[in-house]
């Protein structure tokens, strides 16, 4: 459904008016700033990690801190969209997210670190389920598969966050990086707010009676609860993507230090490992359209977690540093678009609801990856931990390839 006074655009026509513009790019903007915020805290945690303390396995308690508030969050966040709009949740959540990354640096301790850590994580749960609810209402307004673009901003936001990491990790402390972040962050969720709460928000998207064959819901696919299939779906969907964002989060909190303490790179060296995944990522999304079109939802679900599961075997058990970057490289082409698929279309099958659901088994995957790492590596060693995301992408696609026709009529 559009606004009074637009029209839908074509197929790889322009936007289909100037609102909708301006709403792309201020929604484009705060997945931006998520990417850049959260990466600015992963490049520093091996110097919060020393400076707390911590072992591997109590740094992974305290990580525990980010699922906890991420994952509560998010089904509330749903309801919250429903409430008050998505684009109110969205403003509110990237200032809380850029507010509260300055915390961890003055916890002296894992449990004070795990107690802060609550706070980004239900910052993070927020901004994600807001800003994926905005984007598929968008999305759907706009008529074209532009889902990936908006991650591919969430993954060119955290390569520069990890480059200016690297690049300051010498010069500045923690407290004084994070700082500048927080302050920088709330600059742009002002500037970027302003324009997102300019412009009303398009209805939200109603496919899912249409797809079951039903007259379409006046009250649209948000408003009313997910039954049958299209629950079914939606949680298989979540599933998906738990099993690839478990792979994002690994490698956001514990590629530094796999490069670092696993292969003796330098401080500089190691926080590239996570630079040249979130690049990987922003490619492989920023093309991510023109492959949708190309091989359709389900055979891109199976080719992306089966890429990633090679990359992934290659990066954890790599001997050298050169070879590590190369499997992170491969991952991150691999995992790009798994994510944007599964909620974009949990998003068409149930609006804010779905989208909901999907994102909390989703970023279940990336909140709750970071803390079996953490215990993996005591039981064993960091390398053979990270091995279980190339298990846990192999069962995506595994998943994918064996649902195949249900996911593909869920287009």
């Amino acid at each position: 459904m559009l606004l009074p006074g637009q029209r839908r655009s074509g197929a790889g026509g322009p936007p289909a008016d100037a609102s909708l513009r301006q709403l792309r790019a201020a929604l484009t903007v705060f997945f931006a700033l998520d990417g850049f915020v959260f990466a600015g805290w992963v490049v520093r945690i091996p110097d919060i990690k020393d400076q707390t303390g911590a072992s591997a396995s109590a740094l992974g308690v305290a990580l525990l801190g980010v699922s906890a508030g991420g994952v509560v969050t998010m089904m509330l966040t749903g309801r919250l969209c429903q409430r008050f709009g998505n684009h109110p949740v969205t403003v509110a959540a990237g200032a809380l997210l850029a507010l509260s990354v300055v915390l961890p640096a003055h916890a002296h301790s894992a449990v004070v670190l795990g107690a802060v850590l609550l706070v980004f994580g239900t910052a993070f749960g927020a901004i994600n389920v807001a800003g994926n609810s905005a984007a598929v209402d968008l999305v759907a307004a706009l008529g074209r598969p532009v889902m990936p673009s908006f991650h591919a901003a969430f993954s060119l936001g955290g390569m520069l966050g990890a480059g200016l990491g690297g690049l300051v990790a010498g010069r500045l402390s923690a407290a004084w990086h994070l700082g500048l972040l927080a302050g920088f962050g709330l600059l742009i969720a002002a500037w970027a707010g302003r324009m997102l709460l300019a412009h009303p928000a398009p209805a939200p998207p109603r496919p899912a009676a249409r797809e079951a064959g039903g007259p379409e819901d006046a009250k649209g696919a948000g408003a009313r609860p997910m039954r049958g299939r299209v629950r079914r779906l939606v949680l298989v969907l979540g599933f998906i993507a738990l099993c690839t964002t478990y792979g994002e989060g690994a490698l956001a909190d514990w590629s530094t230090l796999h490069l670092r303490e696993s292969l003796e790179a330098s401080p500089g060296v190691a926080a590239a490992g996570y630079s040249v995944f979130a690049l990987a990522m922003t490619v492989g999304r920023l093309t991510g359209s023109a492959m949708l079109q190309r091989l359709g939802q389900a055979r891109a679900l199976i080719v992306g977690g089966a890429t990633a599961a090679a990359g992934m075997l290659l990066a954890s058990l790599a001997p050298t540093v050169g070879l590590a970057l190369v499997g992170f490289v491969i991952t991150g082409l691999g995992l790009a678009n798994v994510f944007p698929i599964t909620i974009g279309q949990a998003g068409a099958l149930a609006g804010p609801r779905g989208v909901a659901a999907a994102s909390t088994l989703g970023y279940g995957g990336m909140l709750m990856g970071p803390v079996a790492i953490g215990f993996l590596a005591d039981w064993f060693s960091l390398a053979g931990a990270l091995t279980t995301v190339a298990m846990l992408a192999a069962v995506a696609a595994v998943t994918a390839y064996a649902l195949r026709g249900a996911v593909q009529a869920g287009t």
